[in-house]
This record gives structure tokens, sequence and C-alpha cells, in this order.
């Protein structure tokens, strides 16, 4: 382990996301949920009560709709942080949907 590393994520406290992003930003934290959610299946997880790293069991191997928000306000910080930082790089996120 690196005892000197500091993360330093880019300050994106000063972007206010737009509320019509609202609806991008929870489809993006289901996504980023069910990514992680096959990632661990792929190694062999599965769903148990409570998390055990030896069985490989984990309580957070169900649909996002399934998780406590307690639970889903990760994933939903992580894609309003993943927003804002685009935002913050000069980007425009338009909806092209026909």
């Amino acid at each position: 382990m690196n005892e000197t590393y500091i993360p330093n994520p880019v300050d994106t406290s000063d972007i206010c996301l737009p509320e019509e992003l609202q609806p991008l930003s929870e489809a993006l934290a289901k996504n980023t949920h069910d990514i992680w959610a096959r990632a661990r299946m792929r190694e062999g997880w599965t769903w148990g009560p409570v998390r055990d790293d030896r069985l490989r069991k984990h309580p957070d191997l169900v649909p996002y709709e399934d998780l406590p928000d307690t639970e889903k306000e990760y994933d939903r910080l992580t894609s309003a942080e993943t927003l804002k930082f685009i935002i913050k790089l000069g980007y425009k996120i338009l909806n092209h949907c026909v």
C-alpha cells in the first residue's frame, strides 16, 4: 500500500447539474451498479444477506431498483461527479434522441 497517495479529484463544487440531467445521472448510477455487479459475478460472487469475502457473498448483488437508498447514493454520487467533471472540462451534454 502506498501511504503517500493522497486522492486529489478535480474540484467540481462550482458546477451545478442542470435539472434536465437528473434522468441521465440516475441512468448512469444504475449502469454503474450493473457494471460493478457483473464484475463481481464474473469473479464468482453471489448474493448473500451479509457480505462474506471468504464465501464471496454480497447483499448488494441485486437489481439497482432493489438497493436501499443508502447504497444507491454511492452510485448516484459517482454518476453526478462524472457529469460535473465532463461539464467542468467544457463539454456540453446534448440530447439528440429522435
